[in-house]
């Protein structure tokens, strides 16, 4: 998932967090005599394999899966998972990294078993080449984790909104409303004038995310570290430019001011308080799931202003702290295959990272009934196989969260642009050289 980068979904799940908190500790179930292995699946947001580990399990009746999660919180999560790791107990079987932590995990290999020497080598043909050597360590002796998913980058809007606010609503007439990014301002400064009683967007810091992952990935392929893991967010034109241009919205007035992942931003969704999101092919799994079977038909897809882009993405790994080692290395090959990474796109929309399931039909030609019957296929799958990724530091989760709190700060008018880049720059410096 996808899955802030952090790949952030959903608005914390109070019942999914509180039972991430109470099992703390527990790991892996011991089997009864003779009863089935239980395998605990640590993961944060919607990562669509509920129906996978029913079909895996009854084709494995010796295998028992458990999946805890945080919602989309990856504040919660990753501090868990560290803590877990560190104190050799408490993590899952099987563990999900986000890309954006994914370095940091991989500072500690031995953490982690070495899935090539578990026939891993073997399915390599299996996924997108930088997707496979992001889960290497840097000297490709270990493989930490097996890629789930990629981002891939839209923008998801309202039509019944557009439609009030007098805007047209058909996906290809909305894509021309925006080639650039001053487009997109120009186009919510008609909308908000139409005062619809809605905003037009619903955080900066989602904004702001696209923004500078789809600058960097166009440019030099890096933002907040470049590629000797140096610390370059007050250097790097990409970040920069991405402030701007997130000021220049958020000077506007079209931004809801809602947190993202939290409960307000959840409302929001149900109440149809903001017309446009950043749209991820993850992200359309929570927008469903946040808004409701009642908003069916009311959302669709266009293209992201500026050229493309890719937000997302994460690996499943297996901890060496599992008492059932070789069973969760099975799990996880069977759930990051082309037929798994197919089965959780249909559930909740992860784009695949591998080859064969962005070609297999089921992907492909896929529409989405709930976006309007928009043609996911078309959109997210036909450009993943070209997508650019970002090179991802050793600290780009604390960094990445120092510099949304700044922008976040401008947003609710706690501190000018000027100000808030200056927060910014320091505090991701501090939180870098922690």
């Amino acid at each position: 998932m996808g899955v802030f980068s952090r790949r952030r979904l959903a608005a914390v799940a109070l019942v999914a967090a509180t039972a991430l908190l109470t099992t703390v500790g527990c790991g892996s179930d011991e089997p009864a005599e003779g009863g089935p292995v239980t395998l605990t699946v640590d993961v944060f947001g919607q990562m669509g394999y509920a129906e996978l580990y029913k079909e895996y399990m009854a084709a494995h009746p010796d295998v028992k899966i458990v999946e805890r999660g945080t919602g989309g919180n990856l504040d919660e999560y990753s501090p868990k998972l560290t803590q877990w790791l560190a104190a050799g107990k408490g993590a899952g079987d099987v563990v999900a990294i986000e890309e954006g932590l994914l370095v940091e995990y991989k500072a500690n290999p031995q953490n982690f078993v070495n899935l090539l020497d578990h026939g891993a080598a073997e399915l390599k043909g299996n996924f997108l080449d930088w997707k496979w050597n992001q889960g290497l360590t840097a000297d490709g002796k270990q493989l930490i984790g097996l890629g789930t998913d990629v981002g891939g980058m839209a923008m998801c809007y309202r039509t019944d909104l557009f439609a009030k606010a007098g805007l047209p609503t058909d996906r290809e007439a909305v894509s021309k409303l925006w080639p650039t990014w001053q487009d997109y301002v120009a186009t919510g400064e008609k909308f908000k004038a139409a005062n619809t009683g809605a905003s037009f967007l619903d955080a900066a810091t989602n904004i702001f995310n696209t923004i500078v992952l789809q600058t960097a990935g166009n440019a030099q392929g890096y933002h907040y570290y470049d590629t000797s893991n140096n610390l370059v967010v007050d250097t790097n034109p990409a970040v920069k430019q991405a402030w701007d241009t997130t000021m220049d919205i958020v000077d506007s007035g079209l931004s809801g001011k809602y947190g993202s992942w939290s409960e307000e931003w959840v409302s929001a969704f149900k109440q149809a308080k903001f017309a446009t999101v950043a749209c991820p092919a993850w992200m359309t799994g929570v927008i469903e799931g946040h808004a409701g079977p009642a908003a069916k038909g009311k959302w669709d897809i266009a293209q992201v202003p500026g050229n493309g882009g890719n937000w997302g993405g994460s690996f499943l790994a297996v901890p060496k702290q599992s008492k059932h080692q070789a069973e969760a290395i099975e799990l996880a090959k069977f759930l990051t295959s082309a037929k798994g990474q197919i089965g959780a796109f249909k559930a909740k929309g992860p784009l695949p990272s591998s080859p064969q399931a962005l070609d297999d039909p089921a992907v492909a030609d896929s529409k989405n009934a709930y976006f309007s019957d928009a043609p996911v296929g078309k959109i997210f799958a036909a450009g993943a196989k070209s997508l650019k990724p970002v090179y991802m530091g050793p600290k780009n989760q604390a960094v990445r969260t120092e510099v949304e709190n700044a922008v976040r700060t401008v947003e609710l008018g706690q501190r000018d642009p000027a100000q808030g880049w200056t927060d910014a720059v320091n505090n991701a410096k501090k939180a870098a050289a922690k």
